[in-house]
């Protein structure tokens, strides 16, 4: 459950009901069948308004606030929206972003990270795990002991992997 207009109507009931959070945390006790209630500190989290308040909790622990404050769980919490499994926004092309032009040149591994905008550790990874799988990270070129990266085959590959599973 998600807290409505971070914690305010929460913090009201309690101040309405002449609840702290101590108290608050007795009452979910005596009215908890399993007789555990919920913890001061998530109560704190819960109700609070300061940087460490939380904006979501369990069904369970709404439940048993909005019974100790005698109100509806609706008028305290709302259902919080589970994600879609698909992505909703507009897909972009990836290359969009980047306002440099597609280099006609092989790369070495620090221009490549420059140019995707990641780490050089990253690819390290990248192909570290490809190499894991018996694969090649698409775009390495050995050039004696040195990498070098084709920036169309790499650019290529990671579009391949961001586009959705049918």
């Amino acid at each position: 459950m998600r807290r409505l207009d971070k914690g305010a109507p929460l913090r009201a009931a309690m101040k309405a009901a002449g609840l702290d959070i101590p108290s608050l945390a007795a009452k979910t006790r005596e009215i908890d069948l399993d007789g555990r209630g919920i913890s001061r500190s998530l109560i704190g989290f819960i109700v609070g308004g300061g940087a460490t308040a939380r904006e979501e909790c369990s069904d369970r622990a709404a439940r048993l606030i909005s019974t100790a404050l005698d109100r509806e769980v609706i008028d305290l919490f709302r259902p919080a929206v589970p994600l879609p499994s698909k992505s909703t926004s507009t897909q972009e092309k990836w290359i969009s972003r980047s306002r440099k032009p597609l280099p006609a040149h092989l790369m070495d591994q620090r221009e490549l990270a420059s140019f995707l905008r990641k780490s050089m550790s990253w690819i390290d990874a990248q192909i570290t795990e490809a190499k894991q799988q018996g694969k090649v990270w698409p775009g390495l070129i050995y050039v004696g002991s040195s990498r070098r990266f084709d920036p169309h085959a790499v650019l290529e590959a990671l579009q391949e992997q961001r586009q959705p599973a049918a």
